[in-house]
């Protein structure tokens, strides 16, 4: 079965066809980085814009790399994510599946991080149940997924999520948007010990929540105290800075997660997310998964930033485990920004 998909829940327009849930044929992503960088993070008119502009070519040159393969299905995100950009996709996806009469599949856009991982891979796809750990700049979360489309959240922040502290603790100590592939990078040049920035509800009572707007508070507490313009001259400061704030925010989350799979006597782990991309946090969760008898599965990074590959993976799965009459008149389907799992 081959599903054309598209995703445009943020700042990336993409599509992709795969094939039965796990083979790519294809996986086009136009970025937008180059025009929200100087504004220190994602304007949603502009992202708007930028998907209505490109979004026809991006699905042609899916189609095309493909080889024009026979399409059964069309798959889109549909939330949550910034509205604007949203309607664009779910818009185009709408204008393709009746024009081809097909069935049209929405996809939860956290989902499809999770489906990431049932991609073409090293290792064969995860069995149930799974913890998946889903770190992104919107969501930080912890959940029990028991089957296909059975999900329990566990635990999930209660603030900030995990990259949109990464972003913030970057655009103040002069490090640009966006912020976690350069702080992972000045990171690895410099000592995490150096610096004991705060572990947000590090409370093993505290359950599986977490909290990031206080080690973001502590970052630009530091910065403010040593002084911004001297720390921005001393690139051994700046990196220990960048080592210890990625310290103090992967470990509580790896350390929660380890928590979680224990707790649920579950002997699998899942990363997801654009954050899932992060060095420290692919080789910590490794290491403590080893240490305690836990398989992982860590997505390729090219599948961990949004991409639509993984939401014609969980297209796919939703597709075969769901009525087919549910698909068949799906055009009224409605983009929601706040959609939840």
């Amino acid at each position: 079965m081959k599903i054309i998909a598209i995703e445009s829940s943020c700042d990336e327009t993409a599509a992709a066809v795969v094939e039965n849930g796990i083979k790519i044929l294809s996986n086009v992503i136009a970025t937008q980085t180059e025009f929200h960088e100087k504004y220190g993070g994602i304007v949603p008119e502009i992202a708007a814009r930028r998907h209505s502009e490109v979004i026809n070519y991006v699905i042609k040159e899916a189609l095309e790399k493909a080889g024009n393969a026979k399409l059964q299905a069309v798959a889109v995100t549909h939330g949550p994510g910034l509205i604007g950009s949203l309607i664009v996709g779910l818009s185009a996806a709408k204008a393709l599946a009746y024009s081809l009469n097909l069935p049209l599949i929405g996809v939860n856009h956290l989902e499809g991080h999770i489906y990431a991982n049932f991609l073409e891979g090293k290792n064969p796809p995860p069995k149930f149940p799974f913890i998946a750990l889903l770190v992104s700049g919107g969501h930080t979360m912890i959940i029990l997924v028991k089957g296909h489309g059975k999900y329990k959240v566990l635990g999930q922040t209660r603030d900030d999520a995990v990259g949109e502290a990464y972003d913030k603790a970057a655009r103040y100590i002069g490090l640009g948007f966006p912020g976690g592939p350069v702080i992972d990078q000045r990171a690895q040049k410099g000592d995490p010990a150096s610096i004991r920035f705060p572990r947000g509800m590090e409370d093993k009572n505290g359950g599986f929540d977490f909290s990031y707007s206080g080690l973001k508070t502590a970052v630009v507490n530091y910065a403010k105290k040593y002084g911004l313009e001297k720390l921005q001259s001393e690139e051994e400061t700046l990196n220990n800075v960048c080592a210890s704030f990625q310290s103090a925010a992967v470990e509580i989350l790896v350390e929660k997660t380890i928590r979680a799979a224990q707790k649920t006597k579950v002997k699998t782990i899942v990363l997801a997310g654009g954050v899932a991309a992060n060095s420290y946090l692919r080789k910590y969760l490794n290491l403590r998964a080893e240490e305690s008898g836990i398989k992982t599965h860590i997505p390729p990074i090219a599948l961990c930033t949004d991409n639509a590959a993984m939401i014609g993976a969980a297209a796919y799965f939703r597709y075969k485990n769901t009525a087919k009459k549910a698909f068949k008149d799906n055009l009224g389907l409605s983009a929601s920004a706040s959609l939840t799992l």
